[in-house]
């Protein structure tokens, strides 16, 4: 169980923003943004067939076949299909995630848990990927924000299909670890209380930051540490709102949000450190987070997501932080 054995690091490389998410990203910048990540020394890469409907998936493929395989760690997600025929990306029903891929490929998206669906998703991914193997392999997104109230019959589809056929492909050696890529805790919560299939680990975007981690800190990660499970924390900079973007939960941050921010950056300006810093080093303070997966679409933000795993934070400013009930008194925060 865990994964984090055979992770290179607690920086790893989250490419939804090579699907186009918010915006087209021209492929040379695309490329570069891959290329600076592989220079400053990432080596856990994790995509999506639904992130630009293959697009993601196809532009870190061409750049990662020119480095060796055995170097890096890879995972993507099953739980949708993309076909060949087209279809209008705007027009896309994303739940709460909204046209957060317009830009991407037209190409139709479907969803698909079952255990068929897997092995094809899976096949498909090699392909775009340009690679012979994966490592990790999480279903994706069979939770509230995109299922609403049917949500709990798509995780049964997916219990009864893709959960077996990974555990399947596991136990063979054929990937190393499973779980879920979620958005939500919920289904992580209801995967611990199965018998079997039993996940490795959980990539749970946007729900260990600094702007929300009260159930996750209480319930999921207590939870999880139990029974040897890993947390691997996508979104760490709340879709952007952390890291001097405009977005929180993939739309625009409402005014309450917008303000905690400010407060958050306020204290970390009387501290000289950047908000950066002190969002994605929260994140992988828990013992439970075997990394984070921080999205880029520009080298720069590359460098900053290198250089704020490296800032050195004060006592103080986590102290202070409590103080002002920014965050909750028992979440862990760095020491050294």
């Amino acid at each position: 169980m865990g994964i984090r054995s055979f992770l290179p690091g607690p920086l790893g490389f989250g490419t939804a923003p090579l699907g186009n998410m918010y915006r087209a990203i021209p492929d040379d910048e695309a490329a570069a943004t891959v290329e600076a990540a592989w220079d400053r020394g990432t080596r856990y890469f994790d995509t999506a067939p639904f992130y630009g409907a293959g697009l993601a998936e196809i532009r870190l493929g061409e750049i990662l076949a020119a480095h060796p395989r055995d170097e890096y760690v890879l995972s993507t997600k099953v739980g949708r299909l993309i076909l060949d025929e087209t279809e209008d990306p705007s027009a896309r029903d994303l739940g709460e995630k909204g046209r957060l891929f317009e830009h991407g490929r037209p190409n139709k998206i479907v969803y698909d848990y079952s255990a068929d669906g897997a092995r094809r998703s899976i096949a498909d991914s090699l392909e775009r990927l340009n690679t012979d193997r994966l490592d990790i392999v999480w279903v994706h997104d069979v939770s509230p924000d995109f299922w609403g109230d049917e949500w709990l019959a798509a995780f049964d589809l997916a219990r009864t299909g893709a959960f077996r056929v990974l555990q399947k492909l596991r136990d063979e050696g054929v990937i190393k670890g499973w779980g879920l890529g979620v958005n939500r805790v919920e289904p992580c919560e209801l995967t611990l209380e199965l018998d079997e299939p039993k996940p490795d680990a959980f990539l749970l975007a946007g729900r260990y930051t600094l702007l929300d981690h009260e159930r996750a800190l209480q319930r999921l990660f207590p939870a999880a540490a139990k029974q040897g499970v890993d947390i691997v924390v996508g979104g760490p900079y709340s879709s952007g709102i952390l890291a001097g973007g405009t977005h929180f939960e993939y739309q625009k941050a409402p005014a309450d949000i917008v303000a905690k921010v400010e407060r958050l950056k306020s204290l970390a300006e009387q501290y000289g450190i950047s908000i950066k810093a002190a969002a994605l080093q929260f994140s992988l303070a828990n013992p439970v987070t075997a990394a984070a997966i921080p999205g880029a679409s520009r080298p720069s933000r590359v460098a900053e997501d290198v250089a704020a795993l490296g800032e050195k934070v004060p006592a103080e400013f986590w102290a202070a932080l409590r103080e002002e009930k920014l965050i909750a008194p028992d979440a862990p925060v760095p020491t050294g």
